[in-house]
């Protein structure tokens, strides 16, 4: 059977659930070969075998860690030489991206990017995608050279297969790019204990409804509720209420978590653009003509600051 490359998204050797997605939509492909750049990749090995990695190939380089992009789009492509893969599938994150589009330019191939599923046919991988602010549901293949696809966080749920994951040690020569933009300084992230916006199952997010900074606890209680990630509007974020990495929409991040919900929100297209796919959507908002309400799964009119608290106690109540 043919391999699949997947480079791997990993904290210091901690596999992030995206790249588990990846070896699941993989197996449709062939035999799914993970592409650990960085260290711990023993440890990593273990979570990537459960989940299908027939073959875990890695380096470790101050080059990934000291320099952007270049190093490991060098990693990926010397993979790329190594194995002969039927595609390279890549999470579609910001710096993922980029690096699969380097490296569709270095080896001639086309790309797609942000794809929601993959499937396999005679003519090559096919890639399922949410287009036109999720209007419509479109299916690409690459026509040209080994498709490098990108894969939105949530796209599937994570299936165990247990594999050998044999680690395997990837040699490395980096081009002079590679040492082109040095990395000066890092301020890490302050942890809210949430999950990450963009990979959370659950989102919760507030609009201009929510009415002030002062309020957005009462959203950031029911998130913490249902083990959510914090969400907001661009009117929200645009008024200082929340910071803009929480931004939901087509100026914002783009999210598909199993539930959604949006307290406040009237359901503006650039937002509705961010969040459409999610797999089940409940608005709550007091004005029932609000456009939001046309795309939901079920609807609440009421005011928040009634409907939210209750709701944060119910959740609370049921989990005990």
């Amino acid at each position: 059977m043919a391999e699949v490359l997947v480079y791997v998204d990993h904290v210091d050797g901690a596999v992030r659930k995206p790249t588990l997605e990846l070896l699941t939509l993989a197996r449709k492909l062939g035999d799914p070969v993970a592409v650990h750049l960085g260290p711990n990749a023993e440890e990593a090995a273990k979570t990537l075998g459960e989940y299908g990695a027939t073959r875990v190939l890695a380096a470790d380089a101050a080059e990934f860690a000291d320099y952007l992009v270049v190093p490991k789009v060098d990693a990926l492509q010397a993979a790329y030489d190594a194995v002969s893969p039927a595609a390279v599938l890549v999470p579609s994150s910001a710096e993922g991206k980029e690096i699969a589009a380097r490296l569709a330019v270095r080896i001639g191939s086309g790309i797609i990017t942000d794809a929601v599923d993959l499937d396999a046919s005679d003519e090559g991988p096919v890639a399922t995608q949410s287009v036109f602010a999720a209007a419509f549901t479109t299916k690409s293949r690459v026509s040209k050279g080994t498709p490098v696809i990108t894969v939105k966080p949530n796209s599937t749920s994570p299936e165990t297969a247990s594999a050998a994951g044999a680690l395997e040690e990837l040699s490395v020569g980096f081009g002079e790019a590679a040492t082109g933009t040095k990395v000066t300084s890092r301020t890490p992230r302050e942890s809210t204990g949430r999950p990450e916006l963009t990979e959370a199952a659950i989102v919760v997010s507030g609009g201009r409804g929510v009415n002030g900074a002062d309020n957005f606890p009462l959203i950031e209680g029911l998130a913490d509720a249902l083990g959510a990630a914090v969400g907001a509007s661009r009117a929200a974020v645009d008024a200082g209420w929340y910071p803009h990495s929480h931004q939901v929409g087509q100026t914002g991040k783009t999210v598909s978590p199993q539930l959604y919900v949006a307290t406040g929100i009237s359901g503006a297209i650039q937002h509705r653009a961010g969040m459409q796919t999610s797999k089940t959507i409940v608005a709550i908002n007091k004005d029932s003509e609000a456009p939001i309400f046309d795309l939901v799964d079920y609807g609440i009119v009421g005011d928040l600051f009634e409907v939210v608290p209750q709701l944060t106690e119910e959740v609370k109540t049921r989990k005990g």
